[in-house]
C-alpha cells in the first residue's frame, strides 16, 4: 500500500522559511517523479514544484528562485525548501507521485503578514 506522509508545515511570518518533507512507503521511490502541490481555500490545487527520478526539477513561475525541491532516495523522502514566503502562499501543501492518484494528507502552511 502506497503511503505519503507530509510534515514540516506551520505558522511563519512573511519573508520567513519552512522546509516540508514527504516520506513515501509502499513504492519504489527512486523511480518515481514526485510533485509538491498546494491548495488555498476556495482555489484549485496547483503544482508548485516537481522532480524527476533523475533529479530534474521544474517550478511554478510564482516560486522560482524562492523554493527548492529535492529528494533523498536513500530515505524515500522528497523535500520542499521554501523561503521568502508570502501571505498569499497560505495553503495546504500536498505531495504526490506524479501521474498517479497517490497523495499525502497534506500539511498546513500559514504565512502571516
Amino acid at each position: 500500500q502506497v503511503q505519503l506522509v507530509e510534515s514540516g508545515g506551520g505558522l511563519v511570518q512573511a519573508g520567513g522559511s519552512l522546509r516540508l518533507s514527504c516520506a513515501a512507503s509502499g513504492t519504489i521511490f527512486s523511480i518515481n517523479a514526485m510533485g509538491w502541490y498546494r491548495q488555498a481555500p476556495g482555489k484549485q490545487r496547483e503544482l508548485v514544484a516537481a522532480i524527476t527520478s533523475g533529479g530534474r526539477t521544474n517550478y511554478a513561475d510564482s516560486v522560482k528562485g524562492r523554493f527548492t525541491i529535492s529528494r533523498d532516495n536513500a530515505k524515500d523522502t522528497v523535500y520542499l525548501q521554501m523561503s521568502s514566503l508570502k501571505p498569499e502562499e497560505t495553503a495546504v501543501y500536498y505531495c504526490n507521485i506524479k501521474d498517479t492518484p497517490h497523495w499525502g494528507q497534506g500539511t498546513q502552511v500559514t504565512v502571516s503578514s
